[in-house]
């Protein structure tokens, strides 16, 4: 896995636990010899560049440095940044969810557990919806998330092994994938 990366941290910054400095984040990356390193808001949405020469479980690797380093434990999920261009531009709730911040996309740590969601699609959930791409789960919670039943459904059936961000945040995430794309190519 070369080329640019997304690494999503779930929990961060959300109320008053597993606070981290967006700053001290990129630094903490920069550390394990990633370049480019950039964060998206405050809640744990770092773009950064992979040398041929860095191989290893990214996750992992960037997980135990942000323990290590400054204390906090959380999880760790890393796509490919093609993987989440596409997963913007195939977003098959487009049609249905006419509120951005209400339009989420759930990012499992792996594909075993994005699996897990397909019995969910059996249940009726109207007038929330769910539909499972090729590497995250698409969910529109028109009620808000905090009284989501869908949400809270894919949350148990994942645990600690999904996170979630709204399809403003994944596109805002895409544009800089595409950005470093262009900028390696230049």
């Amino acid at each position: 896995m070369t080329g640019t990366q997304v690494a999503l941290l779930r929990g961060i910054n959300v109320g008053k636990a597993k606070r981290i400095p967006m700053a001290e984040l990129r630094r903490v990356v920069e550390s394990l010899g990633f370049t480019d390193v950039r964060t998206l808001l405050n809640s744990g949405n770092v773009v950064f560049s992979v040398p041929d020469k860095n191989p290893g479980d990214i996750a992992s690797r960037i997980q135990t440095a942000i323990r290590d380093q400054l204390g906090v434990t959380t999880r760790v999920t890393v796509l490919e940044g093609k993987q989440v261009t596409a997963a913007v531009r195939e977003n098959p709730l487009t049609p249905v969810a006419v509120n951005p911040s209400r339009l989420l996309l759930m990012v499992p740590t792996d594909l075993a557990a994005l699996a897990e969601l397909k019995p969910l699609l059996a249940k009726r959930w109207a007038p929330e919806s769910l539909a499972i791409g090729s590497r995250v789960a698409y969910l529109w919670c028109p009620g808000g998330v905090t009284d989501s039943t869908l949400l809270a459904a894919v949350n148990r059936s994942l645990g600690e092994r999904g996170t979630a961000r709204n399809v403003t945040t994944m596109t805002k995430l895409a544009a800089m994938v595409e950005a470093s794309s262009r900028g390696s190519q230049a």
